[in-house]
């Protein structure tokens, strides 16, 4: 048996979009290009890890990146082999995993550096591992102005090998806000500070180590923070990060479609859906999707947001409820249980018969981040 709200997932628009980063990442001939760290945390921003980050690793991505441990070992027992760096804190973690499935640790504090020193050493073994500089977040991080005196005792760990250092940019989607440049300068400034640290503590200490700091947003700003390697996620899944433009030519990745299950009339003055927030002002057709929050939609697209129908656009009207959305399509002729409902994606040929994440996001006021990452796990995946 199979819902009638589902999600595909289209892994061939997922290559082109890396595709399409790794060329616009292309300098000079004869210049080493940076490599793709690319970002499926998050279920791979809802789109399905395990199948996404199998299809990333093939398209050449040098390594992943996820949230925490947990998430890591989904990708190892996915089959994944390249290199997975776990971003986030790990000072209260379970931290065998990081060992049992070889994945790489972020460092970001002291307290971090210690508890994974220890497992190490009890291990005796060492751990290639990333370190996080903040520069202005000010969430994880070594505070870049601390430097001198808060990492000689990581640097000096003989189970800590460095393999990475990266800071995380705060408004690189803010083309206005001075504090992209002030990061960008101040992580510059703290990777000699941690180059010139690595020479004093020997030529034991010496090997090669990459910087990145690029997201979607920096890669599109400005190509001198793409150092080593960049981070892409959102522009993977085809979704270029608001307010920026670009000339990528990228491909929405996902599609959210569901059924028409009941059609029936409202008389004026009636209303529809809990708390009787949409009241019809003459006689009006609704369309019952089943698709509601539980599945990841926003209560607020009531009224503001639209879906596909019959090729035409259809107004979300009463209250978004867990299972169940209602429709206006009394401007849709010959609506009729079984038609498609197109939430997110294409239902025809003309631009106003798509609806994206950048869309729905804006009507709400929200980000397209958590336009996709929300969408629930009784919603399937179909991979084509």
């Amino acid at each position: 048996m199979i819902r009638s709200t589902i999600a595909r997932v289209d892994l061939a628009a997922l290559r082109h979009n890396f595709a399409a980063i790794q060329q616009y990442l292309q300098g000079e001939p004869g210049t080493k290009s940076p490599g793709i760290i690319a970002v499926v945390k998050a279920n791979a921003y809802g789109h399905g890890a395990e199948r996404v980050a199998v299809a990333l690793e093939q398209a050449g991505a040098t390594m992943l990146a996820c949230a925490d441990i947990e998430e890591g070992i989904v990708l190892r027992r996915a089959g994944v082999r390249v290199p997975v760096l776990v971003f986030g804190a790990l000072s209260v973690s379970d931290l065998d995993g990081l060992f049992e499935y070889s994945l790489t640790p972020t460092i970001s504090t002291p307290g971090a550096a210690r508890a994974v020193h220890a497992a190490a050493a009890k291990r005796r073994s060492a751990i290639g591992y990333h370190l996080k500089i903040d520069t202005g977040m000010n969430r994880l991080g070594f505070r870049h102005e601390n430097l001198r005196w808060t990492l000689p005792e990581v640097l000096a760990s003989e189970h800590l090998r460095l393999e990475g250092v990266f800071t995380h940019f705060a408004s690189a989607d803010e083309p206005e806000s001075p504090v992209f440049n002030t990061q960008r300068e101040r992580f510059d400034a703290a990777f000699e500070i941690v180059a010139s640290l690595r020479r004093t503590a020997g030529p034991a200490k010496a090997g090669h180590y990459i910087r990145h700091a690029a997201n979607s947003a920096a890669i599109l700003r400005d190509s001198r923070v793409w150092y080593d390697a960049v981070r892409p996620g959102l522009l993977l899944y085809g979704i270029v990060p608001p307010p920026l433009a670009s000339t990528l030519p990228l491909q929405p990745v996902m599609s959210l479609t569901s059924r028409v299950v009941a059609v029936k009339g409202v008389r004026p003055g009636e209303g529809v859906g809990y708390g009787w927030r949409y009241e019809a002002d003459g006689p009006r057709t609704m369309a019952v999707v089943p698709a509601g929050y539980a599945d990841g939609l926003d209560t607020r697209l009531s009224g503001r947001g639209h879906v596909l129908i019959r090729g035409k656009r259809a107004p979300i009207v009463g209250a978004v409820s867990m299972d169940m959305i209602t429709v206006d399509v009394t401007d849709v002729r010959e609506v009729a249980p079984g038609d498609e409902v197109v939430i997110l994606g294409r239902q025809g040929d003309e631009s106003w018969q798509q609806i994206d994440a950048r869309e729905v996001a804006a009507a709400i006021g929200t980000i397209p981040w958590e336009i996709v990452c929300r969408l629930g796990t009784r919603i399937e995946r179909h991979y084509d």
